[in-house]
């Protein structure tokens, strides 16, 4: 072998060495290549499942934010289906959300635990639950023992209450600062894809200048961050028109319900007119007869006694029918407690027949029907007789005062669910009937809302039907409706059947022997000199000692200056001091003091407050304040107070 031969195998074996080298130094450079772009993409991969999983837990945590508000919004719907109608289904649905609402909460404070602004919030959102809930229970105890007007004014109050305000903004804080945390891990997440787009982009140049395969392997990998980021990109874009449209939403609820709010006023401001004007009337028609009757017995007195007396009776009678429009309010408002007895429907409407005609005029024909079977129901007397009167009258106006009036009193047995929800049974019913105009179906929706009256301002309050209605359903009865335009009106009341033994005729009560004792130095403390007069007046009749007082703080003075003094006559509610405030002080000076409340109306106040005294109602006659006096003087000190006869 020559030697150019020998140094051209030398350079061809030096060069093989070179190109080895550099087929190895490329392969390892593209191992390297391929080892950072598949390091690059797994942290990629594992920063997007990490961003994503963190994207979630927001979503997820906003999510039941909404969920926690539709679940307090359906209790409290159900709450107030449940004050409308008495159903304790509904009661239950209310109780069964509420308690769902109350683990969402729980769930809530796990989800955040890693949170402390969220922790916080969420622990003053279980606050205002707490006291939401206790503030919701007590409508849910007022409708479950048949205060059902008392829940809805609760009901009614409580949708603008403060903590249902600060339940709504918590959430909506809440959700704002998940939302706050959600835009913080996407622009996060969004770097470190940006971040590992330029460390393979620069591991794809670098490949490109070692070998065409890891251009390629690059450039596959370039295009799929690619898609990726615009796949991203697009879910940024969704994510954003979702949120607008959920802002959209909540701006057109919020109107919404400012709109309700105001209609809701307007209702209620419509709701006291017609009270107010309905009121005026009635007390002007009974006012006008106690006027006139008195006027009448002052011309008629010195020339013909019988006559005035005629008047007077007339005036009293007047007066009276404005002391029970007072009672039928007062019923209406829960103040008077009902007296549950035996009562024969068909005797009593036969009773009420004088009243009736007196009442409905001589245009309108009443027919007394009584297939009852001598069936008795447990109702309280007066308030089935002031039922039935509202029925006959709702009738008369339908009749545009001449028509035909049908009472029809029958037994009958009902199965589940035949007449709303009256359970099976016998039942009582009472059947009016009118030929008046009859009702739309739009009307006899509403008819037995309260306040609620077809008749113009000032000819009615609203209250009648709303009474009859509040009656049967605290009888656990039912009341049924059929008309239709030009066809005349029936109204129906199932009471359920008594089948115990009926009361004895009532008989009025004899009163006392000693009812009238010895004449009494009395103490009588009352801000208004009209009534202060009238009472001064009846107890000179009577044959005791008064003192009038009309200032409460001048009590004191005057009971120690008469240390005769036997009993305190006191109103209950006068400026600068409330009766049962004064007695409290005159009796630590004197213990034996005898104390009698006179009253018309003692508001929310409890029986306690009364110290277990006797309580006489306005307006009362000479016969009920002796009774009362006496009740008083004779008290042994109950503890629970004691309305006496009036």
């Amino acid at each position: 072998m020559s030697g150019t031969e020998g140094d051209a195998g030398a350079e061809h074996t030096s060069s093989a060495a070179w190109r080895t080298i550099m087929l190895v130094v490329m392969a390892l450079l593209g191992l390297s290549v391929l080892v950072g772009l598949i390091f690059t993409l797994s942290g990629a991969n594992r920063q997007r499942d990490e961003a994503q999983q963190r994207e979630r837990h927001s979503y997820e945590v906003m999510i039941l934010a909404r969920t926690l508000a539709g679940t307090i919004a359906d209790a409290e719907a159900a709450l107030g289906r449940y004050v409308i109608s008495g159903d304790r289904a509904l009661g239950g649905r209310y109780a069964e959300q509420w308690q769902v609402a109350g683990s969402q909460i729980d769930k809530l404070r796990r989800d955040t635990a890693d949170n402390p602004e969220q922790a916080n919030a969420i622990s003053d959102l279980a606050d205002a639950y707490g006291a939401r809930g206790a503030e919701l229970e007590l409508i849910a105890l007022s409708t479950r023992y048949k205060k059902n007007n008392q829940a809805l004014g609760l009901y009614y109050r409580a949708g603008t209450s403060p903590k249902l305000a600060r339940i709504n903004a918590l959430l909506n804080e809440i959700s704002r600062r998940e939302h706050v945390l959600l835009d913080q891990r996407t622009a996060s997440a969004m770097a470190a894809v940006a971040h590992s787009n330029d460390v393979a982009k620069v591991l794809a140049v670098f490949g490109l200048l070692i070998v065409i395969g890891a251009i390629l392997l690059g450039w596959v990998m370039v295009q799929a961050l690619g898609f990726e980021a615009i796949a991203q990109a697009e879910t940024a874009a969704e994510r954003a028109r979702a949120e607008d449209l959920q802002a959209a939403v909540a701006a057109a609820t919020a109107e919404l319900r400012a709109q309700e709010a105001q209609l809701r006023q307007i209702q209620k401001m419509e709701a006291i007119g017609q009270l107010t004007g309905g009121i005026a009337h009635d007390f002007n028609n009974m006012l006008a007869v106690v006027l006139g009757g008195l006027e009448l017995a002052r011309r008629q007195i010195a020339l013909d006694p019988t006559a005035a007396n005629r008047h007077i009776d007339s005036a009293t009678e007047g007066a009276n029918r404005a002391a029970e429009l007072t009672r039928r309010l007062l019923a209406f408002s829960r103040e008077d407690a009902l007296h549950t007895e035996p009562v024969e429907p068909g005797a009593l409407v036969a009773g009420m027949s004088d009243l009736l005609d007196r009442t409905l005029g001589d245009a309108v024909t009443v027919t007394v029907r009584d297939a009852g079977s001598g069936w008795h129901t447990r109702a309280d007397r007066h308030q089935l007789e002031n039922v039935i009167l509202n029925l006959a009258v709702n009738a008369r106006d339908a009749m545009d005062g001449r028509g035909q009036l049908t009472i029809t009193t029958a037994g009958t047995a009902l199965s589940h669910g035949a007449v709303g929800a009256c359970p099976a049974g016998e039942y009582v019913s009472i059947a009016v009937s009118d030929t008046g105009s009859g009702m739309t179906p739009e009307v006899m929706e509403r008819v037995f809302e309260p306040f609620f009256t077809t008749k113009p301002v000032g000819k009615g309050t609203g209250l009648g039907l709303s009474q009859v209605f509040s009656f049967v359903r605290q009888a656990e009865g039912e009341v049924a409706l059929r008309s239709a335009p030009g066809e005349g009106t029936t109204v129906t009341l199932y009471l359920p059947r008594h089948t115990g033994q009926a009361a004895p005729a009532a008989t009025p009560p004899a009163l006392p022997a000693d009812i009238a004792p010895a004449a009494l130095d009395i103490l009588v403390v009352e801000d208004d000199p009209r009534v202060l007069a009238a009472t001064m007046g009846a107890l000179e009749e009577l044959g005791h000692r008064a003192v009038a007082c009309g200032d409460p703080l001048a009590a004191p003075a005057l009971l120690a200056a008469d240390p005769a003094t036997t009993l305190v006559i006191s109103d209950v509610l006068m400026p600068g001091q409330t009766g049962p405030e004064m007695v409290a002080g005159l009796l630590l000076r004197r213990p034996d003091l005898a104390v009698l409340f006179v009253t018309g109306f003692a508001g929310e106040a409890c029986e306690a407050e009364f110290g277990g005294h006797v309580v006489l109602r306005k307006p009362f006659t000479i016969a009920g304040l002796e009774a009362a006096i006496h009740d008083a003087i004779t008290a042994p000190g109950a503890t629970e107070s004691h309305i006496a006869a009036e």
